[in-house]
């Protein structure tokens, strides 16, 4: 069963050194007590913070900083590109209109990471 994400909950991304921890957007919504996520919270530093080094190939400055290390794969300072919303959304939980976040949701980003929900930020739903 999917969980509501919320203020707090834990992402992970595959091209990411370090997990981070998801921001909603402000609303009267509450889950846990906490703020309700929706799908187009995925503002890069608002909503989704950096993920400490990147490891994409396809990031320009992992590129950069792997020419600069003659061709020795080099990572670099995570700077997060989210050009669309978290998909797919809760099909049938809407808030202010738009699909609720759960945390089966994929974010993907422009240099070819996917983010993930590890813990929804719900009290009732320990981190596995």
């Amino acid at each position: 069963m999917p969980y509501q994400v919320c203020t707090g909950a834990l992402l992970r991304c595959s091209c990411g050194a370090a997990p981070a921890t998801f921001q909603a957007t402000p609303r009267p919504v509450l889950s846990s007590r906490r703020i309700a996520g929706v799908i187009a919270d995925h503002t890069p530093f608002l909503n989704v913070p950096p993920f400490g080094m990147c490891n994409s190939p396809a990031n320009p400055q992992v590129i950069a900083a792997t020419a600069a290390a003659l061709g020795v794969p080099t990572p670099a300072p995570c700077q997060p590109v989210l050009p669309a919303p978290w998909v797919p959304g809760a099909p049938t939980v809407f808030i202010g209109g738009i699909p609720a976040l759960d945390d089966s949701c994929r974010l993907p980003c422009a240099w070819a990471g996917v983010i993930t929900v590890g813990y929804a930020g719900q009290a009732s739903h320990h981190i596995p």
